[in-house]
């Protein structure tokens, strides 16, 4: 994975899109520098990770996010846990159930620069920092997937030409949010009752999924005026 987010960004100029998908497990450490707000810092954990070590979000934006040149953009999907701000990205659009936001300013104390190079960097993840997100057949009624992603591509599925961020955002957290209203409980099993069934199903619960999908991004912009354009 470290030598594909190199490759990612490797010879990219002006006019490049580029795509970084992950689906899997995520996780947080304490962070000790002072440069995230809520005291930990993201990780990715690939399959190797417990003898290659977790892909931390300080290195996931050296990589892809800082050199990323003028007139290049890129685009995150993080379908994972703790997943939020996990490419710390300087700012995070914080979202209410009506669709309202206000972008939060997450650049570090210390002055670090976290953005790009001049090009476009925007995420889009499964969860906030401190939730969990679901993989469930509640979604597809067939096999179990990854809540973020079937809702994304269900999004983009029905999105018609012009579609926003802001839209896709609200899609994503509306479908995710009454999954399980039916009563039939995560993956149609019925009520989910025990500590170890929360683990399994990544913290979902009676009433819906407990994650809600995160936008970040290098700079603030109307997130219902701009267009969706990979």
């Amino acid at each position: 994975m470290r030598m594909a987010l190199y490759w990612l960004v490797q010879g990219c100029t002006a006019g490049d899109s580029l795509v970084f998908h992950y689906s899997g497990h995520g996780s947080r450490q304490r962070n000790y520098n002072g440069d995230e707000v809520d005291g930990y810092d993201e990780t990715l954990c690939p399959l190797d990770f417990e003898t290659q070590g977790m892909i931390v979000d300080d290195e996931i934006n050296a990589t892809i996010v800082r050199p990323l040149p003028h007139g290049a953009k890129l685009h995150s999907i993080i379908d994972a846990c703790h997943s939020g701000t996990v490419l710390d990205l300087p700012f995070l659009c914080r979202m209410n159930r009506a669709g309202q936001y206000v972008w939060e300013d997450h650049r570090p104390r210390s002055g670090l620069w976290k953005g790009t190079a001049g090009g476009e960097a925007i995420s889009i993840s499964g969860c906030d920092d401190d939730q969990t997100s679901a993989d469930t057949s509640a979604l597809s009624k067939i096999t179990s997937t990854g809540a973020m992603t079937f809702c994304f591509i269900q999004a983009i599925e029905r999105s018609t030409q012009g579609t926003t961020y802001g839209s896709i955002l609200n899609s994503m957290r509306t479908t995710i949010r009454n999954t399980g209203n039916d009563g039939g409980g995560i993956g149609g099993s019925g009520v989910v009752t025990t500590v170890l069934s929360m683990l399994l199903t990544g913290g979902s619960a009676i009433g819906g999924l407990r994650q809600e999908p995160q936008l970040t991004a290098c700079q603030p912009f109307d997130v219902y005026a701009k267009p969706f354009i990979l």
